[in-house]
């Protein structure tokens, strides 16, 4: 949720974060009407109580006829009292759908447009050249059904379309990704989670995810709950309503979570494989920190993200998102593309957003800052960010990448460890 106060006294800089992410500035100003309307109806609301507590010492002290006419007037201005406070009541609902509607406030600098007008960063690694290595490449179910690691046949009879059976060195591989992210993180201080993946609505709209619309979402509604995207949701909602402590540094926090989407609106699209499916595995990395120090952690996060891609010996892009495709909690976000051989396409692994203080707002999650006479200060709302260490869809590029003219797959040095030395999946044994 936007800062009410900031937008009032900068309006232009809204109007232009809306115009970048190609949504409409009208908001703005709807939003300052509104306060302004909210303002005038608690002021009149507040002048009619001062007025009817006069009224009341007034009575009390009344006697006879003077009583039963200031009664009557009484009885006109608590009428007149209810009737403001519904007033009040009312613009402050109005005001709230619409702050509520609207979209974090771009980092400067971040590019206008949408999905496809991304600036890449860097590009990191060079994609494997197959045809000169003499063979061409399989694509990553291919290669996974060969290795005995994937089966979609069996997900689809058991599930429907989009799930699937990771099974012996599949099930192997996507476990050995998801513990040495989380090493990674224990090695750089976060505290490991493992999160519900069912949360309540306010929680989830507090993240900025939209329950009422978002069709991604899936919702259980006989009990009014949410199966999450992304451990952010509930990692996010962790210290809702609360007051951190923040004097020794970030609070940071390593989610290890079931994650379920329904990719509304992708029919036809990555149908083949494990690219898009509606559940999947992933560790996330979750930060509470100072609104003055986000943009420092959001580096470090994005920095973190590439040495597990660095482990997993992928090339890669880093890309600066577009304002249109931040989605509404976001002010700037970095997305990690890994080649795709066979799509000939980088595709996302890791994306890391900075949420600045829009959740902490929404969740009612504060710090207590420090008096000039270092006792207790006012508070305030922290910054939230997050990012992706390693998630199924990793297992793409990393079968695609590392592949061998068999059909085998050379595992990556890192990630040995984590499989018991095994330095090459091989292919099954045909009868």
């Amino acid at each position: 949720m936007i800062d009410v106060k900031d937008l009032t006294e900068h309006p232009d800089r809204y109007r232009a974060s809306q115009k970048a992410r190609g949504a409409d500035a009208a908001a703005v100003d709807a939003i300052i009407s509104a306060d302004a309307a909210r303002r005038q109806a608690i002021t009149g609301y507040e002048a009619l109580r001062a007025e009817q507590n006069v009224f009341g010492k007034r009575v009390a002290q009344a006697k006879g006829e003077d009583k039963q006419a200031l009664l009557a007037e009484v009885k006109t201005l608590s009428a007149r009292v209810k009737a403001a406070a519904a007033e009040a009541d009312a613009a402050s609902a109005e005001l709230d759908g619409l702050v509520r509607a609207m979209p974090n406030l771009v980092s400067d600098g971040v590019p206008e447009g949408g999905e496809d007008d991304y600036v890449v960063l860097r590009t990191v690694g060079t994609p494997r050249d197959f045809a000169a290595e003499g063979f061409a490449a399989r694509d990553h179910l291919e290669i996974g059904e060969l290795l005995g690691a994937i089966d979609m046949e069996r997900g689809a009879k058991v599930s429907g379309s989009r799930f699937y059976f990771l099974k012996g060195v599949g099930a192997r591989l996507e476990l050995a990704l998801l513990q040495m992210a989380m090493d990674q993180a224990l090695e750089n201080g976060f505290t490991p989670m493992i999160t519900p993946t069912l949360v309540r609505p306010e929680i989830m709209a507090g993240t900025g995810f939209d329950v009422k619309h978002d069709a991604e979402i899936y919702r259980l509604a006989e009990d009014d709950l949410y199966l999450v995207g992304t451990s952010e949701v509930p990692l996010a909602g962790y210290h809702a309503d609360e007051i951190l402590d923040l004097s020794a540094g970030p609070l940071r926090y390593a989610g290890w979570s079931s994650c379920y989407r329904r990719e509304a609106g992708s029919h036809g699209k990555d149908t083949r494989g494990i690219i898009r499916v509606h559940q999947f595995n992933k560790v996330e990395m979750f930060t509470y920190t100072t609104v003055e120090e986000a943009d420092a952690e959001h580096q470090r996060l994005l920095a973190w993200e590439e040495a597990m891609l660095a482990k997993v010996e992928l090339p890669y892009r880093v890309i600066d998102t577009a304002a249109g495709d931040l989605g509404m909690s976001a002010v700037r976000k970095f997305d990690c593309e890994a080649w795709v051989p066979t799509q000939g396409a980088y595709r996302e692994l890791t994306s890391t957003s900075n949420c600045t203080s829009f959740q902490a707002r929404r969740l009612n999650i504060r710090e207590r800052l420090r008096a000039e006479d270092g006792g207790k200060g006012a508070t305030r709302a922290v910054a939230t960010l997050n990012g992706t260490l390693a998630t199924t869809r990793w297992i793409v590029a990393i079968l695609e990448h590392h592949q061998n003219p068999d059909g085998s797959v050379t595992v990556p040095q890192a990630l040995r460890r984590y499989l018991g030395g095994l330095e090459v999946l091989p292919v099954l044994a045909r009868s």
